[in-house]
């Protein structure tokens, strides 16, 4: 059996998009409270205070415009599995009445100076 020694090139540029995406939300105010929650059904990136909003906050990072734009790949299955895994850590944490928000973050790495676009409220609740 094969197995290859190169790391994955996407974690890395993913890893360099997350510390990107949290530099700046922290710029904007945000407060961090977890990165990469993870439960069984799934993950989300970022989750952080703002105000009195609880945000969940999902980061796409992408070294070139070839397969579209970073908001695109934020598709109905994807917003409905960040709910579900959202609701999941306010269960957990008895934080149901927070009032919430989810975001999307794009980070751009195709030129020398990384581009970060922050989406406010880019989807509603996807039971």
């Amino acid at each position: 059996m094969f197995f290859s020694s190169k790391k994955d090139p996407r974690i890395g540029t993913g890893q360099t998009g997350e510390d990107l995406a949290v530099r700046h939300l922290e710029n904007q105010g945000y407060v961090i409270v977890e990165r990469n929650y993870r439960i069984r059904i799934g993950e989300i990136d970022i989750i952080a205070r703002d105000g009195e909003y609880l945000v969940f906050i999902e980061v796409k990072t992408r070294r070139s415009n070839r397969y579209g734009s970073p908001f695109d790949a934020v598709d109905f299955r994807k917003q409905r599995r960040i709910s579900r895994v959202a609701l999941a850590f306010m269960t957990q944490h008895r934080c149901l009445e927070v009032p919430v928000r989810f975001d999307v973050i794009a980070v751009h790495l195709a030129s020398r100076t990384p581009g970060v676009e922050l989406i406010q409220n880019a989807f509603e609740y996807i039971g």
